[in-house]
């Protein structure tokens, strides 16, 4: 039987998202169960056995098994990672905890700063010295090393992170430490700042290395039950691993360098936004996914979604800049831009209603899911609205009890003296318009007008509340793709085979040395390319790509520049130049002239081909009356509205309405407000239109 089905497995904070499509004929079948604790595989292999079972799939049917999960960014919040210790340069350990001196909210008296993952009694100073200029200064002493870490075999150690000053021009101390670390801690997982995180700024650098070990024992045990279940279930497949930057990789790369999951299963929301985007034609996307847990969302510029190489996660303090820990990884540029279906209501301590970031996640879920929760969240509140089916929530797997939710906002509501509908009303309004004021900061500091973008709504939350969110934005059109509900799941397929290196080689381009640039560049291209044949691409198939950061002297951030790859000469440098001038007049609006420019991080990127994906859904019945009639309310202090309720599979080619009216189908649920209209488009999309 020739192997022709792709599974997506997306494993989110509330739900467990799994897709099967069948490349050859479109086929799609899809499972949603809620995510186990605190084994998240569980839920994986009971989802893919019923849905196999259900399908009639072979097991041996399966070609292929792309897998995203929060397990890492949970493991970084939660602080439930292995006990790691940091090998500095001697007299920089506490260059971890000092960061950048900055602080992230300068009226703050009694600002908390994000603790380091490695706390300082089990952070080492090693005697050793590299220059910026790649010069042993102070040679690696090896005996003192050894003790060190014959004290960390007597502390338990599980993880060990090693960063060395300038190790990324240099990695000769940190090579040889890693040797001496694994003769005397051989169970210990280990991680070096030239593998995980080759750049400058030392600050990042050593919070990416640690966070890589510290969540890397973890992801060793995890991976390896998921690929031995997998096994069990006869699915004996390739299982690639979704990537933050957007592609996928081997679960031996994930192994080695899991930090860079940190945004696995988002990315993958990112990326359906573009397919389905595309697909009707806008290169301009706000992709806005909105699930249990968050809310995130991305944008593109000129069809192409942006990849940042700076991050934080695990924020003391959400949406603040500078209050997580950073991180040098590639991954998508996502912003999270507000709370999910199961984030909590309650009211801060002004007494005013605030949402998130606590949430009721799975177990026990909203308090309308009767699995033991008792708080207020979005999703009790949009039950109250009208806007969701009690009986049709999941396609019906879970019944929602519309008393229980009340239940759940009736102190909130009594606390500020107003209704109980009105509280619901009020909550679902205080997470668009913050979501809104979050995705409209992040265009402005982008240079982007928002305005004319094209939304692409994803997760099971995102397609009731696109139009509200769309609605502060100022944006006029939004895409419902098929399956919704399970979009980031579904975005997965879409990804190639890929894997990228940066090395930092500070020069200005008068500066360069060719010879040794284009070594540089050989060496990440043929460690790049090593990943990606393991993941069984053609040497035929892959392409590379090169990205410069280069910045004017003296500046102390950088502007992406895309160029080819290929052997440079002085010739491509000044062409080069020309390159950044227009990507740095396009970001700024004007030049910097007679200032030198210089380049910083050098980028290559090694992937396989597209993969070809047909749009899944089929055509509908064409039965186009309403199912039914439900009160919903859309104003504060006006009554229910009697609005029409549509069934998605129903629909077919020529259907359009006008607003207000509901969509449902087993995954989410589309509400398109009074002024807006909905129409079936292209790829079974549906198209709200305000206006």
């Amino acid at each position: 039987m020739p192997a022709t089905i792709i599974l997506a497995v997306d494993i989110g904070g509330t739900f467990t998202d799994i897709v099967a499509l069948d490349k050859q004929g479109a086929r799609i079948a899809v499972e949603k169960l809620l995510t186990s604790y605190p084994d998240p595989s569980a839920a994986v292999i009971q989802g893919l056995r019923r849905l196999l079972l259900r399908e009639e799939i072979p097991p041996e049917s399966v070609r292929y098994v792309v897998h995203g999960t929060t397990l890492i960014t949970n493991t970084l919040i939660e602080r439930t990672g292995a006990k790691t210790a940091l090998l500095a340069t001697a007299g920089f350990r506490d260059a971890i905890e000092i960061g950048n001196e900055g602080r992230y909210d300068m009226y703050d008296l009694a600002l908390q700063k994000p603790q380091p993952l490695a706390p300082r009694h089990l952070r080492f100073d090693v005697p050793e010295r590299m220059l910026a200029d790649e010069r042993v200064y102070k040679p690696l002493d090896e005996e003192a090393l050894r003790d060190i870490c014959r004290r960390l075999r007597g502390l338990e150690i599980e993880a060990v992170g090693i960063c060395f000053l300038h190790a990324y021009t240099n990695p000769t101390h940190e090579l040889l430490a890693l040797q001496i670390a694994r003769e005397e801690l051989p169970a210990a997982a280990l991680s070096a700042s030239h593998q995980v995180a080759p750049g400058m700024r030392e600050y990042p650098r050593a919070s990416t290395t640690i966070a890589n070990a510290y969540v890397q024992p973890i992801a060793e045990q995890y991976l390896a039950r998921l690929e031995r279940d997998l096994q069990a279930a006869g699915i004996a497949a390739p299982l690639n691993i979704m990537l933050s930057s957007g592609g996928t990789t081997t679960v031996a790369a994930a192994r080695s360098f899991p930090i860079r999951l940190v945004e696995s299963g988002p990315a993958g929301g990112a990326l359906a936004g573009v397919f389905w985007g595309g697909l009707l034609g806008q290169r301009d996307v706000l992709a806005f996914d909105m699930g249990g847990t968050t809310a995130k969302a991305a944008l593109t510029r000129k069809g192409e979604l942006a990849i940042s190489n700076q991050s934080e996660v695990a924020h003391v303090h959400r949406f603040k800049r500078g209050s997580g820990l950073p991180l040098m990884v590639p991954m998508i540029e996502l912003i999270e831009i507000g709370a999910g279906g199961g984030s909590i209501a309650k009211l801060n301590a002004l007494g005013l209603p605030t949402v998130g970031p606590q949430s009721a996640g799975s177990s026990p879920g909203p308090a309308a899911y009767q699995l033991g929760g008792k708080q207020p969240t979005v999703t009790d509140a949009d039950l109250l609205l009208g806007y969701l089916n009690p009986d049709y929530f999941a396609g019906g797997a879970i019944q929602l009890d519309a008393d229980a939710a009340r239940t759940a906002y009736a102190d909130l509501a009594s606390a500020l003296d107003l209704p109980l509908e009105r509280m619901a009303w009020g909550v679902h309004k205080l997470v668009n318009e913050n979501m809104a004021a979050a995705a409209r900061v992040h265009a402005a500091e982008r240079g982007l007008e928002i305005r004319r973008y094209c939304m692409v709504a994803t997760g099971g939350a995102g397609p009731v509340h696109a139009c509200g969110v769309a609605n502060g934005l100022g944006i006029e059109r939004i895409i419902i793709p098929p399956l919704a509900g399970v979009g980031s799941a579904f975005g997965f397929l879409t990804a190639p085979i890929a894997f990228d290196f940066t090395r930092s080689y500070v020069k200005r381009l008068s500066d360069i040395d060719l010879d040794a640039l284009n070594a540089i560049l050989q060496e990440l291209q043929r460690h790049g390319t090593q990943i990606v044949q393991a993941a069984g691409v053609a040497s035929a198939d892959i392409r590379v790509q090169l990205a410069i950061d280069m910045r004017y002297v003296g500046q102390g951030y950088e502007v992406r520049v895309p160029f080819p790859m290929e052997t440079l000469t002085r010739a491509h440098i000044s062409s080069l130049q020309a390159v950044f001038e227009s990507e740095y007049r396009a970001f700024y609006g004007q030049l910097a002239d007679g200032v030198p420019i210089e380049a910083v991080n050098w980028r290559v990127l090694i992937r396989g081909p597209q993969p070809r994906i047909k749009s899944p859904a089929p055509p509908g019945s064409g039965q186009h009356e309403p199912v039914a009639v439900r009160p919903v309310r859309f104003f504060a202090d006006a009554p229910p509205v009697p609005t029409p309720v549509y069934r998605r599979e129903q629909l077919a080619g020529g259907w359009m309405a006008q607003g207000p009216l509901i969509i449902e189908e087993a995954a989410s649920t589309t509400v398109a407000l009074p002024g807006w209209s909905a129409q079936l488009a292209a790829g079974n999309c549906l198209l709200l239109r305000r206006g």
